[in-house]
């Protein structure tokens, strides 16, 4: 294996910032990750991230001094039996099309996830979710390769330590495991109401009463279409911010002076907060910064659009004022989605 050195990090974000690395190859097997972790501790180079189109990626402007791999493993394997269809699917296989394909087979379990960019083996990592549904709720393992024990692990749903927006793979064990699958279980069950607000706001206006796995990706494509710019088309990294998890004293206090703050119950006595609205309330939805060249979504005030920004000290700068606006305003302090590397 030889890998190319000093590339431009820039095409391998969809923010389009960054440095560049300082070695990058493709990997296409588990026999490609082996010859890489391999080469990487010939050369002497402690640092390794596999990656895919870097949909949830911000590169800093210093580059990454280390070896970028480039998850590129196929594979979509069905294995049916009486109540569940069990699919395992390569970690490079593009999350979307992952969705259409099981969407087409009449398989549910995942259509509330369609359109969400990147590929399949981020989705464990990232605990991916939206209208109601994570991948948690349907990952039964992941396989990956472990830096540490040198050697293939299966990592069972249980071990993955998943949380809002969370998990193992990007806490705890962070660029430990190099993910080639996941297996998920799906079902040809349809779903039934209550669903996300949002969701359950377009069926009832589209009169959309068979909730069938092709009409709800349905919905959710047209919702998405709806709101969120296509990175392909418009420099942006999806939703800069989680929604904020705060104890439930701390929502009664901004209730008297917020009454129409929007909150989810989600038990132990705490609240999860729209990021979304709190930046809609400071009148940042559609804001365009000049000297950054940074803005916010027209349609959703919870992405960031790269418009003409040259590096990711202009990102940082803007993402940082609006950090403190929010944090000044309500005394909340919103976490960053897109991990910075």
């Amino acid at each position: 294996m030889k890998p190319l050195e000093n590339v431009s990090l820039k095409d391998y974000s969809t923010m389009r910032l960054g440095g560049s690395a300082r070695y990058l190859t493709e990997v296409k097997s588990m026999a490609d990750i082996e010859a890489a972790v391999a080469w990487a501790k010939t050369n002497n180079v402690q640092k390794i991230i596999m990656i895919g189109q870097g949909s949830n990626i911000v590169w800093r402007d210093e580059g990454y001094d280390g070896l970028v791999l480039v998850n590129k493993i196929m594979g979509f394997e069905l294995q049916p039996n009486d109540e569940h269809t069990f699919l395992t699917v390569g970690a490079g296989e593009v999350w979307d099309n992952v969705v259409e394909r099981t969407v087409a087979q009449g398989l549910s379990g995942i259509e509330n996830l369609s359109l969400i960019p990147g590929l399949a083996g981020a989705t464990p990592v990232q605990n991916v979710g939206a209208y109601g549904r994570e991948i948690s709720d349907v990952l039964v393992c992941v396989q990956a390769y472990d830096r540490v024990e040198q050697k293939m692990k299966t990592i069972p749903r249980v071990e993955c330590g998943f949380g809002y927006r969370t998990s193992r793979f990007k806490t705890n064990d962070k660029e430990r495991f190099l993910i080639t699958s996941v297996t998920i279980s799906l079902t040809k069950t349809k779903q039934m109401p209550p669903f996300y607000a949002s969701l359950a706001r377009y069926l009832e206006e589209n009169k959309i009463t068979d909730y069938s796995p092709a009409n709800i990706r349905k919905a959710v494509i047209a919702i998405r279409n709806s709101k969120l710019p296509d990175p392909a088309k418009i420099a942006n990294c999806g939703s800069f911010f989680a929604n904020p998890i705060i104890p439930r004293y701390q929502l009664e206090e901004l209730k008297e002076t917020y009454p129409g703050i929007m909150y989810w119950d989600v038990g132990d006595d705490k609240v999860k907060i729209s990021a979304a609205w709190l930046l809609e309330y400071l009148g940042l939805k559609g804001y365009h910064e000049p000297n950054t060249g940074m803005a916010i979504w027209d349609n959703q005030p919870l992405v960031f659009v790269n418009e003409k920004a040259q590096n990711t000290a202009s990102l940082i700068a803007f993402r940082d004022a609006i950090l403190d606006s929010v944090e000044k305003k309500f005394g909340i302090k919103l976490e960053q989605e897109p991990e910075l590397i």
